[in-house]
């Protein structure tokens, strides 16, 4: 259901339920959710790398699971649906780059897996939606990523139409950050990755931190914030290590 492997400094998280187009059923986002922790806390991971096997990404929850829960106390379907909130927070959360390898159909909270990651790698053939509305179902987890992205307008729009997006529209929206030929995927996503995972961690996580916080922030706020970080990375040894090599060149 969740393939890992760990290879030269790169997890690779592969969803792998093919044959239900990778969707997000409870136990693959428990596995998923797990396994994000785990390399918050392990060193050797530098990478994480999200895949999905098979012609699709991931096409969203499961929908039998989704269907079954139709008669349980709302309470308890709360709690199931914060299981996959925790998952886009731990995200957001790790001081690691975060990767989202895409192909196929990136759909409903397939597609907020992947904007919750740092950087969508997609295929020139993939197409990202989130048509949650067609089943009378809302992008409700999704949604808080969503308007962040793409702004009030766009992510109503996106929410309450259920149209699908090429990788090029989803690119221009800011929900994919470089389009690769399909053919050409696997190969120059692993020539990216291993070039994410030679960068400064110390370096990298501060500068997520930063983005990531500064949303909703006033302008003062924003640069003090700035400040703040600025003067922590000047005291890292990553820093001091790097600037001292350059200016030896």
């Amino acid at each position: 259901m969740l393939q890992t492997d760990l290879t030269a400094g790169v997890l690779t998280l592969t969803l792998d339920r093919p044959d239900k187009r990778n969707a997000l059923s409870t136990p693959l986002v428990e596995m998923l959710l797990a396994a994000v922790e785990r390399a918050d806390l392990d060193a050797q991971v530098r990478v994480v790398v999200l895949k999905g096997a098979g012609k699709d990404f991931c096409a969203g929850a499961d929908l039998e699971e989704l269907l079954a829960s139709a008669d349980n106390d709302p309470a308890d379907n709360e709690r199931s649906a914060l299981r996959m909130g925790a998952l886009f927070q731990a995200l957001r959360a790790l001081p690691k780059p975060v990767v989202a390898v895409v192909q196929g159909r990136v759909l409903a909270g397939g597609c907020g897996l992947a904007t919750a990651c740092d950087l969508v790698l997609a295929a020139d053939d993939a197409q990202f939606g989130y048509p949650e509305i067609q089943r009378g179902f809302v992008p409700a987890m999704v949604m808080a990523m969503l308007v962040r992205q793409v702004g009030e307008k766009q992510a109503l729009h996106l929410a309450v139409t259920g149209r699908l997006l090429s990788a090029e529209e989803a690119r221009g929206l800011g929900l994919v950050s470089k389009i690769i030929p399909a053919a050409e995927l696997d190969l120059r996503s692993t020539e990216m990755v291993r070039g994410l995972s030679k960068v400064s961690l110390t370096a990298y996580a501060l500068t997520k931190q930063l983005c990531y916080a500064q949303d909703g922030l006033p302008f003062d706020d924003a640069i003090m914030l700035g400040a703040r970080i600025n003067a922590m990375s000047r005291a890292t040894p990553d820093f001091k290590t790097a600037i001292a090599a350059f200016l030896k060149k």
